[in-house]
């Protein structure tokens, strides 16, 4: 089990580098920086840090979740488009046993029918769904909260 003082690590999947530019109608025009800084300045309140990977490659979503193992306290995932098709990925979420919050910037739930599936869902700790990027600050937030919670309880 990681400290749960440690790092809170906030990973985004496929195409969430492209943030602020693809779909804003759906997206918004936030990047993937500012995610990132806010994640930070709500991990701050709590005095707690934040470590932030983005990949476009599911292996290499995979090794940062492996190294998160012993070291990060909690992770906050968007998998993007792996959400619905990535067996690999939602066993590698297992292995660091530490909270997962599952954060999606569109409310999947009113779009495509595929996109209503997820393999994250049934292991997550929480689901974040439709608050724009304000998701991923509370699922940071919620992360805070059950470490302080484990920590004095």
């Amino acid at each position: 089990m990681a400290d749960t003082a440690g790092p809170i690590l906030v990973l985004n999947g496929p195409n969430l580098n492209m943030l602020g530019t693809r779909q804003p109608e759906v997206y918004g025009a936030d990047t993937l920086d500012d995610v990132v800084e806010l994640c930070r300045k709500s991990a701050a309140r709590f005095g707690r840090e934040v470590e932030a990977f983005q990949s476009n490659h599911e292996g290499a979503l995979i090794d940062r979740i492996h190294a998160a193992r012993g070291v990060n306290s909690a992770i906050v995932i968007n998998p993007g488009g792996l959400t619905h098709t990535s067996v690999a990925l939602r066993d590698a979420l297992v292995i660091p046993e530490v909270p997962i919050v599952e954060v999606h910037i569109s409310n999947v739930h009113a779009r495509e029918e595929f996109r209503h599936h997820s393999f994250v869902s049934p292991i997550a700790t929480a689901v974040v769904a439709g608050m724009g990027i304000q998701g991923y600050a509370a699922a940071v937030e919620y992360c805070c909260r059950l470490s302080a919670t484990s920590a004095h309880g």
